[in-house]
């Protein structure tokens, strides 16, 4: 896992359970800091029906150096899309023969975006679920029952193959998307259009039962539909994504006030 963001942290918990050996890439000094224990409060939706709470210290391992000879078969990556380049720089001498997982939004075209990565070696994906660190380092997370997957090869590569799997077997289910790209592009808007209020009031925490904070969320958002569908993006394959920007902006903003104030599961990733 490179990095232990909340992403990183979450899947990389339910990857180790399955059996898989899981280390965190961190920058140096950062492994002291972290200590080799993390505390887990974890929502876990990936049983249908039987969410189950789960507290627990997982002993968790780091490395701050990571060499072109290494023998890591996957290598997951989860950053905000403007840290994107530079770790990309940086992965370009040390990938080896692993297979990068893109777990994250992004702004630039994904192809552009990873270069000069061997596409071949890359799958592409996003999570489903989110959460965040406390001021005592522990980690409040969600992880939903699928994990989404999608490709810009006409057949799926043993590579990609390989990282469906590797999800499959730690309990997700997998759902394709036929069109990866604009889910990236989507989601890198409306994103912005809850920091854009998250900014004006704090923190995304301080969004939380703001109706009205919200309600200018969604129009944020509605604005940046149309700059989503200059960049060639066909909306209407994203009607799920796009339905709650098109609704009144009253309407949208108190279920989704509503939502993340009263259920456990959209609280938590929110």
């Amino acid at each position: 896992m490179f990095g232990r963001g909340v992403v990183a942290a979450a899947y990389g918990w339910a990857l180790a359970g399955a059996g898989h050996d899981v280390e965190f890439y961190v920058r140096p000094g950062r492994a002291k800091s972290y200590g080799d224990a993390l505390d887990l409060d974890v929502l876990d939706s990936r049983r249908k029906g039987r969410d189950r709470w789960v507290r627990e210290t997982w002993s968790s391992r780091y490395r701050e150096e990571l060499s072109p000879e290494h023998d890591f078969d996957l290598i997951v990556l989860s950053v905000p899309h403007h840290r994107l380049p530079g770790v990309i720089a940086f992965l370009s001498t040390r990938i080896g023969d692993a297979t990068l997982l893109m777990l994250g939004n992004m702004w630039e075209e994904p192809l552009e975006a990873i270069a000069p990565l061997p596409p071949e070696q890359v799958a592409w994906g996003a999570p489903q679920g989110g959460g965040g660190y406390d001021e005592t380092g522990r980690l409040h997370a969600t992880l939903l029952p699928t994990i989404l997957f999608g490709t810009f090869n006409e057949t799926l590569t043993e590579r990609e193959l390989a990282a469906r799997a590797a999800f499959r077997q730690a309990g997700f289910r997998v759902r394709e998307h036929a069109d990866i790209r604009g889910w990236y592009f989507l989601h890198t808007a409306t994103d912005a259009s809850l920091f854009s209020q998250a900014l004006r009031h704090g923190a995304m925490a301080d969004l939380i039962g703001n109706t009205a904070a919200l309600r200018q969320a969604m129009l944020v958002a509605r604005e940046l539909l149309p700059v989503v569908e200059a960049r060639g993006v066909d909306l209407r394959r994203h009607r799920a994504t796009t339905l709650s920007y098109r609704l009144p902006s009253w309407l949208s903003a108190a279920a989704l006030s509503i939502a993340i104030t009263k259920v456990p599961v959209a609280r938590r990733a929110s």
